[in-house]
């Protein structure tokens, strides 16, 4: 290993400057290194250094821009609007704006929101009672999640933690903090999962803990893809046993291992396989419309008790085509149908406080009324999405009690989508960073709970808005205690002025 030359700085500051003064001397070089008893080369590699810390010290350099309001909601916005890394955000000002920021600076500002934004979480709760949706998201490590409650109604996020363990505690805890901060639930909805149902349960063992509905629809999909990727396969080769029967019948060996030469045995495990494929695709329908928020039959609106029992018929019919598939079919569909039973009680789980709703209303309205209501709310998004477009359609004496049933189905809770949508949100800023922490969802949830939507029957309103918290603003960053936006002073055009122009024009 080389050693460092035994001088002090002071020496090889003035041999710098004697190198840098006789720069061109011929033999001055070879005369310093002499009498120094340092190396030319190591003379030349210090004149170097030495020049450019010259060029360092008296070239100017941009000072950095000052630390404004503006540049901390420009810092702000770009994260969560655009979700980039930090060296991404010091690229965008310096090429867009010519702001020039360190990371650390960059660090500072995102840092001090996050701070703000869980002193905004941890004293911000609905006055009312929230149906809420409960599921986890598992990043890079399966080892923790970032576990979320968010409300069905309004789509605001009342909380976000994580990484933390998926277990029956973790939830419990998240449930308990959720309620010191002042959050109450009328109905609670989830994938199903064990962890959650047994918090839930633990927490509000009299609550209505439901399950979602599209989980369950997905995995009868997820098995339909089966049945019916094995009768397309079975289809497939059909041909083949065809000319390995014509070999065997001319007197040759069927080629393969395993050849299959009966046409008539695999055209009837092709027929076996097909009707247990359409038997399971019709009753995953008939599972569809009975999973719906309310189902119209021929006669009238059917209440829970005939959706238990036509469930349970529904299971039975299940196991049987079950019995009848083909044997590469039948431990799938046992699958489906140990799963249905499992899910079932808790997929109903709206059913009873709809029921008592529909019966007071049904004695109002009659049997024949109430199921025209019920077929009207149905088809809501073609006779008119908003409530009172469709009880305009009705008569004068029914728009009462069709009101209490129209609040009743449209607050009735069934599915999770809600935290999935949060979760589609989260999922490109954990695939950026990483890993997110306690401050960055809590920066991600105030953002999201203060965005107007855009488009659809709530534009214009926020998830708090639509919460309850009618004076809550649309500026996230306004929440979050920075100063708004100086909106520049537009010029008034007086009245008429424009069209005189265009006469005079």
């Amino acid at each position: 290993m080389g050693q460092s030359h035994p001088s002090t700085p002071a020496q090889r500051a003035q041999w710098i400057g004697q190198m840098i003064a006789h720069a061109g001397t011929y033999g001055f070089v070879t005369h310093l290194s002499g009498t120094s008893g340092v190396s030319r080369q190591t003379l030349y590699t210090w004149t170097e250094q030495g020049c450019h810390a010259l060029q360092q010290l008296f070239t100017a350099t941009a000072s950095a821009p000052a630390l404004t309001p503006a540049l901390e909601r420009q810092i702000l916005t770009l994260l969560l609007e655009s979700h980039p890394s930090y060296r991404g955000i010091q690229t965008c000002l310096g090429c867009l704006t010519q702001q020039h920021l360190s990371l650390g600076t960059i660090a500072s500002v995102i840092a001090e929101a996050q701070r703000r934004a869980l002193d905004w979480m941890a004293v911000h709760a609905p006055t009312s009672a929230r149906p809420i949706a409960l599921d986890e998201l598992y990043g890079k490590q399966r080892r923790g999640a970032y576990l979320s409650i968010v409300d069905t109604a309004s789509y605001a996020v009342w909380a976000a933690e994580g990484p933390l363990p998926v277990d029956a505690e973790t939830w419990t805890l998240l449930l308990w903090m959720a309620q010191d901060r002042g959050l109450h639930w009328q109905a609670t909805c989830s994938d199903g999962g064990a962890a959650i149902q047994a918090a839930c349960r633990a927490v509000d063992p009299t609550g209505q803990h439901g399950r979602d509905v599209w989980h369950v629809l997905h995995r009868c999909a997820q098995v339909q893809g089966r049945l019916d990727r094995w009768v397309a396969a079975l289809q497939a080769q059909a041909a083949t046993v065809a000319r390995q029967a014509a070999r065997l019948a001319a007197g040759h060996r069927p080629r393969g291992p395993k050849p299959h030469t009966d046409v008539e045995a695999h055209s009837a495990t092709l027929a076996q396989a097909r009707r247990s494929a359409e038997s399971v695709r019709y009753l995953t329908e008939a599972l569809r419309e009975l999973l719906e928020v309310v189902v119209v039959s021929a006669e009238c609106v059917l209440s829970g008790a005939a959706r238990q029992a036509n469930l349970a018929a529904l299971v039975v019919l299940l196991a049987e085509v079950g019995a009848a598939a083909p044997q590469t079919q039948q431990a799938e569909i046992k699958r489906l149908q140990t799963h249905l039973t499992l899910a079932l009680p808790d997929l109903l789980a709206f059913v009873p406080q709809l029921d008592a709703v529909q019966h007071d209303m049904g004695v109002l309205l009659g049997g024949s009324g109430l199921s025209l209501v019920a077929w009207a709310w149905q088809r809501r998004a073609l006779l008119g999405p908003h409530p009172d477009d469709l009880l305009a359609l009705l008569p004068e004496e029914w728009r009462g009690p069709a009101r209490v049933l129209i609040t009743a189905w449209d607050a009735a809770l069934r599915a999770s989508s809600a935290v999935e949508n949060w979760h589609s949100i989260v999922r490109p800023h954990l695939a950026v960073h990483r890993k997110l922490s306690a401050g960055m969802l809590a920066l991600l949830a105030v953002w999201h709970n203060h965005r107007a939507f855009t488009r659809g029957v709530h534009a214009g309103q926020s998830p708090l808005q639509l919460s309850g918290m009618s004076d809550a603003p649309t500026d996230w960053l306004v929440a979050l205690g920075y100063p708004p936006i100086d909106q520049p002073a537009q010029q008034s055009v007086p009245n008429g002025s424009i069209p005189q122009l265009a006469l005079v024009a």
